[in-house]
């Protein structure tokens, strides 16, 4: 085997772990694999000649790559609608999956995902790199060009921040969560806003991104009532719901006619729905590897 060979085949041995990193930098999974492509071409044009440990210089790449992404969009006009969902990780839910399961190491909601959009590029570098892979600040530091002391201040800023924004712990059990889920649509089915309202915690939040062409269904809404009022507003009952794993936690695809209508991914804990992510983009739903789901 050449050097070359032997560097392709290391290179996608990583391949899964660098995916994971850049999902989290960037919340695009298209925006992701572009990241890894180009980290390879980077790769194969610098060699690996000297370097001991291949994961962490690998992994140093693709973060230098998905940093100059995050500054690159923040010069890009924003979405008038205020509302953009993160891709939405999707699997079966039973389904066996080892590239999902890596992906999802440490799973991170789509709630979460939606937090880490707020920081800035080198806050969510410092964040990500070293609070979900472990990367020492004395190796952060360089990508941002700051000092060690001052990447672990841009990852204390970022701490702050995402849990001032109180993003919940889902419910470890899959089981209760798909419970909960379940009674909320059985209870917009029934029109029943009381049972609805019981489902939900009092602090709830609706995020619902139709994108460009369903501008009218990109929308926040907050509080129980309201949100329940919206559930039984645009309920579809036509609508053949199948139950979904959305970045590791319980959610629902809803099909009509045989096509995908909408993507729910549910944040439950304590036995409430606290969030909805609503992913209603037929573009973006177009997209989404929903084999064997339909």
């Amino acid at each position: 085997m050449d050097e070359r060979e032997w560097l392709v085949e290391r290179f996608e041995e990583h391949r899964p772990h660098l995916r994971a990193v850049a999902y989290r930098m960037l919340g695009s999974l298209a925006e992701a694999d572009e990241a890894v492509q180009d980290a390879w071409l980077r790769v194969s044009r610098a060699g690996a000649d000297g370097i001991e440990n291949l994961r962490g210089w690998l992994t140093t790449i693709v973060a230098r790559v998905c940093l100059n992404a995050l500054q690159a969009r923040k010069a890009r006009p924003e979405d008038p609608s205020g509302v953009h969902l993160p891709d939405p990780i999707v699997r079966c839910a039973g389904a066996l999956d080892p590239e999902h399961d890596v992906l999802m190491a440490d799973s991170i909601g789509l709630a979460l995902q939606i937090v880490l959009d707020t920081l800035s590029p080198a806050e969510r570098l410092a964040f990500v790199l070293h609070d979900m892979f472990d990367v020492p600040f004395d190796e952060i530091g360089p990508m941002v060009g700051r000092s060690a002391t001052a990447a672990r201040q841009l990852a204390s800023r970022a701490r702050r921040r995402v849990h001032g924004a109180s993003v919940p712990a889902p419910a470890p059990d899959l089981a209760r969560q798909r419970e909960v889920i379940d009674a909320f649509f059985a209870a917009a089915r029934r029109g029943d806003f009381d049972a609805l309202v019981a489902v939900l915690d009092p602090n709830v939040v609706l995020r619902s991104d139709g994108g460009e062409k369903r501008r009218a269904l990109s929308f926040v809404r907050r509080g129980a009532s309201e949100v329940a009022r919206t559930a039984l507003g645009s309920a579809q009952p036509l609508a053949v719901l199948h139950p979904v794993l959305v970045n590791g936690t319980a959610g629902t695809l809803a099909m009509i006619k045989g096509r995908p209508f909408a993507l729910m991914g549910f944040t439950v804990a304590r036995g409430k729905i606290v969030a909805i992510d609503c992913l209603l983009d037929p573009e973006r739903l177009a997209r989404l590897d929903l084999a064997g789901l339909e």
